[in-house]
């Protein structure tokens, strides 16, 4: 079930999306490259608020990224992840376009409740429809931020699969507490790249990763008691 036809489409989507845009990247021109990575960075904030907004629980929220970053940090997840992109060529903003895109194809309701649908009833429906907008997104990704947009298409296989692949363990996500609690951490973080790609603040996001896996385990645990 982790190779349904749906995720492995929307996983071709964003590495088409991405390629396209890297064809466009090189046709941009130096200043107009800048606008563009400015309001990439301006949108990335709006869209940071609007879930932050969504969530319910602000204290797991907030002990989720403290215990999120600790982990992160003593893994170097965001010093693996530069790592990586230095083998690429255009390795400037890898690091940026990879958290960027993962977490805005992966942060929301329509991965959660489509790839458990997936593997409960079979109807894919959420993700052609997410594999189409995925598509669109990398575009203006990898044309404004870099190259790290391909490798989110990994991110986006890897996760949609094994939600499929345990969607039937899974199903309490699909709660709204649970999506709340999730798009309110996925927010943060998101408003937390929008800082750094706007260079205010370089805010090392990819330690905050672990949260993302933390906070539905915290909400668990509080509808326990």
């Amino acid at each position: 079930m982790m190779f349904h036809y749906a995720v492995i489409l929307n996983s071709l989507g964003v590495l088409l999306g991405a390629f396209i845009g890297a064809i466009f990247k090189k046709k941009i021109p130096q200043k107009l490259h800048e606008i563009l990575f400015t309001v990439i960075g301006l949108t990335t904030l709006g869209i940071g608020v609007r879930m932050i907004i969504q969530g319910n629980d602000f204290l797991l929220i907030l002990l989720s990224l403290v215990a999120g970053g600790v982990i992160g940090e003593l893994l170097k997840i965001e010093d693996r992840i530069e790592n990586l992109g230095r083998r690429f060529k255009d390795s400037h903003g890898f690091a940026e376009s990879f958290l960027a895109s993962s977490l805005l194809f992966l942060v929301g309701p329509m991965t959660i409740i489509g790839s458990i649908n997936i593997g409960v009833s079979g109807n894919a429906e959420l993700i052609l429809i997410k594999t189409v907008l995925d598509t669109v997104s990398a575009v203006v990704l990898t044309a404004t931020l870099g190259s790290g947009v391909f490798l989110s298409a990994f991110s986006v296989f890897i996760v949609q699969g094994l939600l499929v692949v345990f969607a039937r363990s899974l199903t309490f996500l699909t709660g709204d507490v649970f999506i709340a609690d999730f798009v309110g951490t996925g927010g943060i973080m998101i408003l937390g790249l929008g800082i750094r790609i706007l260079e205010l603040k370089r805010v090392r996001v990819g330690n905050l990763l672990p949260a993302l896996v933390l906070i539905p385990f915290f909400d668990w645990l509080k509808n326990l008691f």
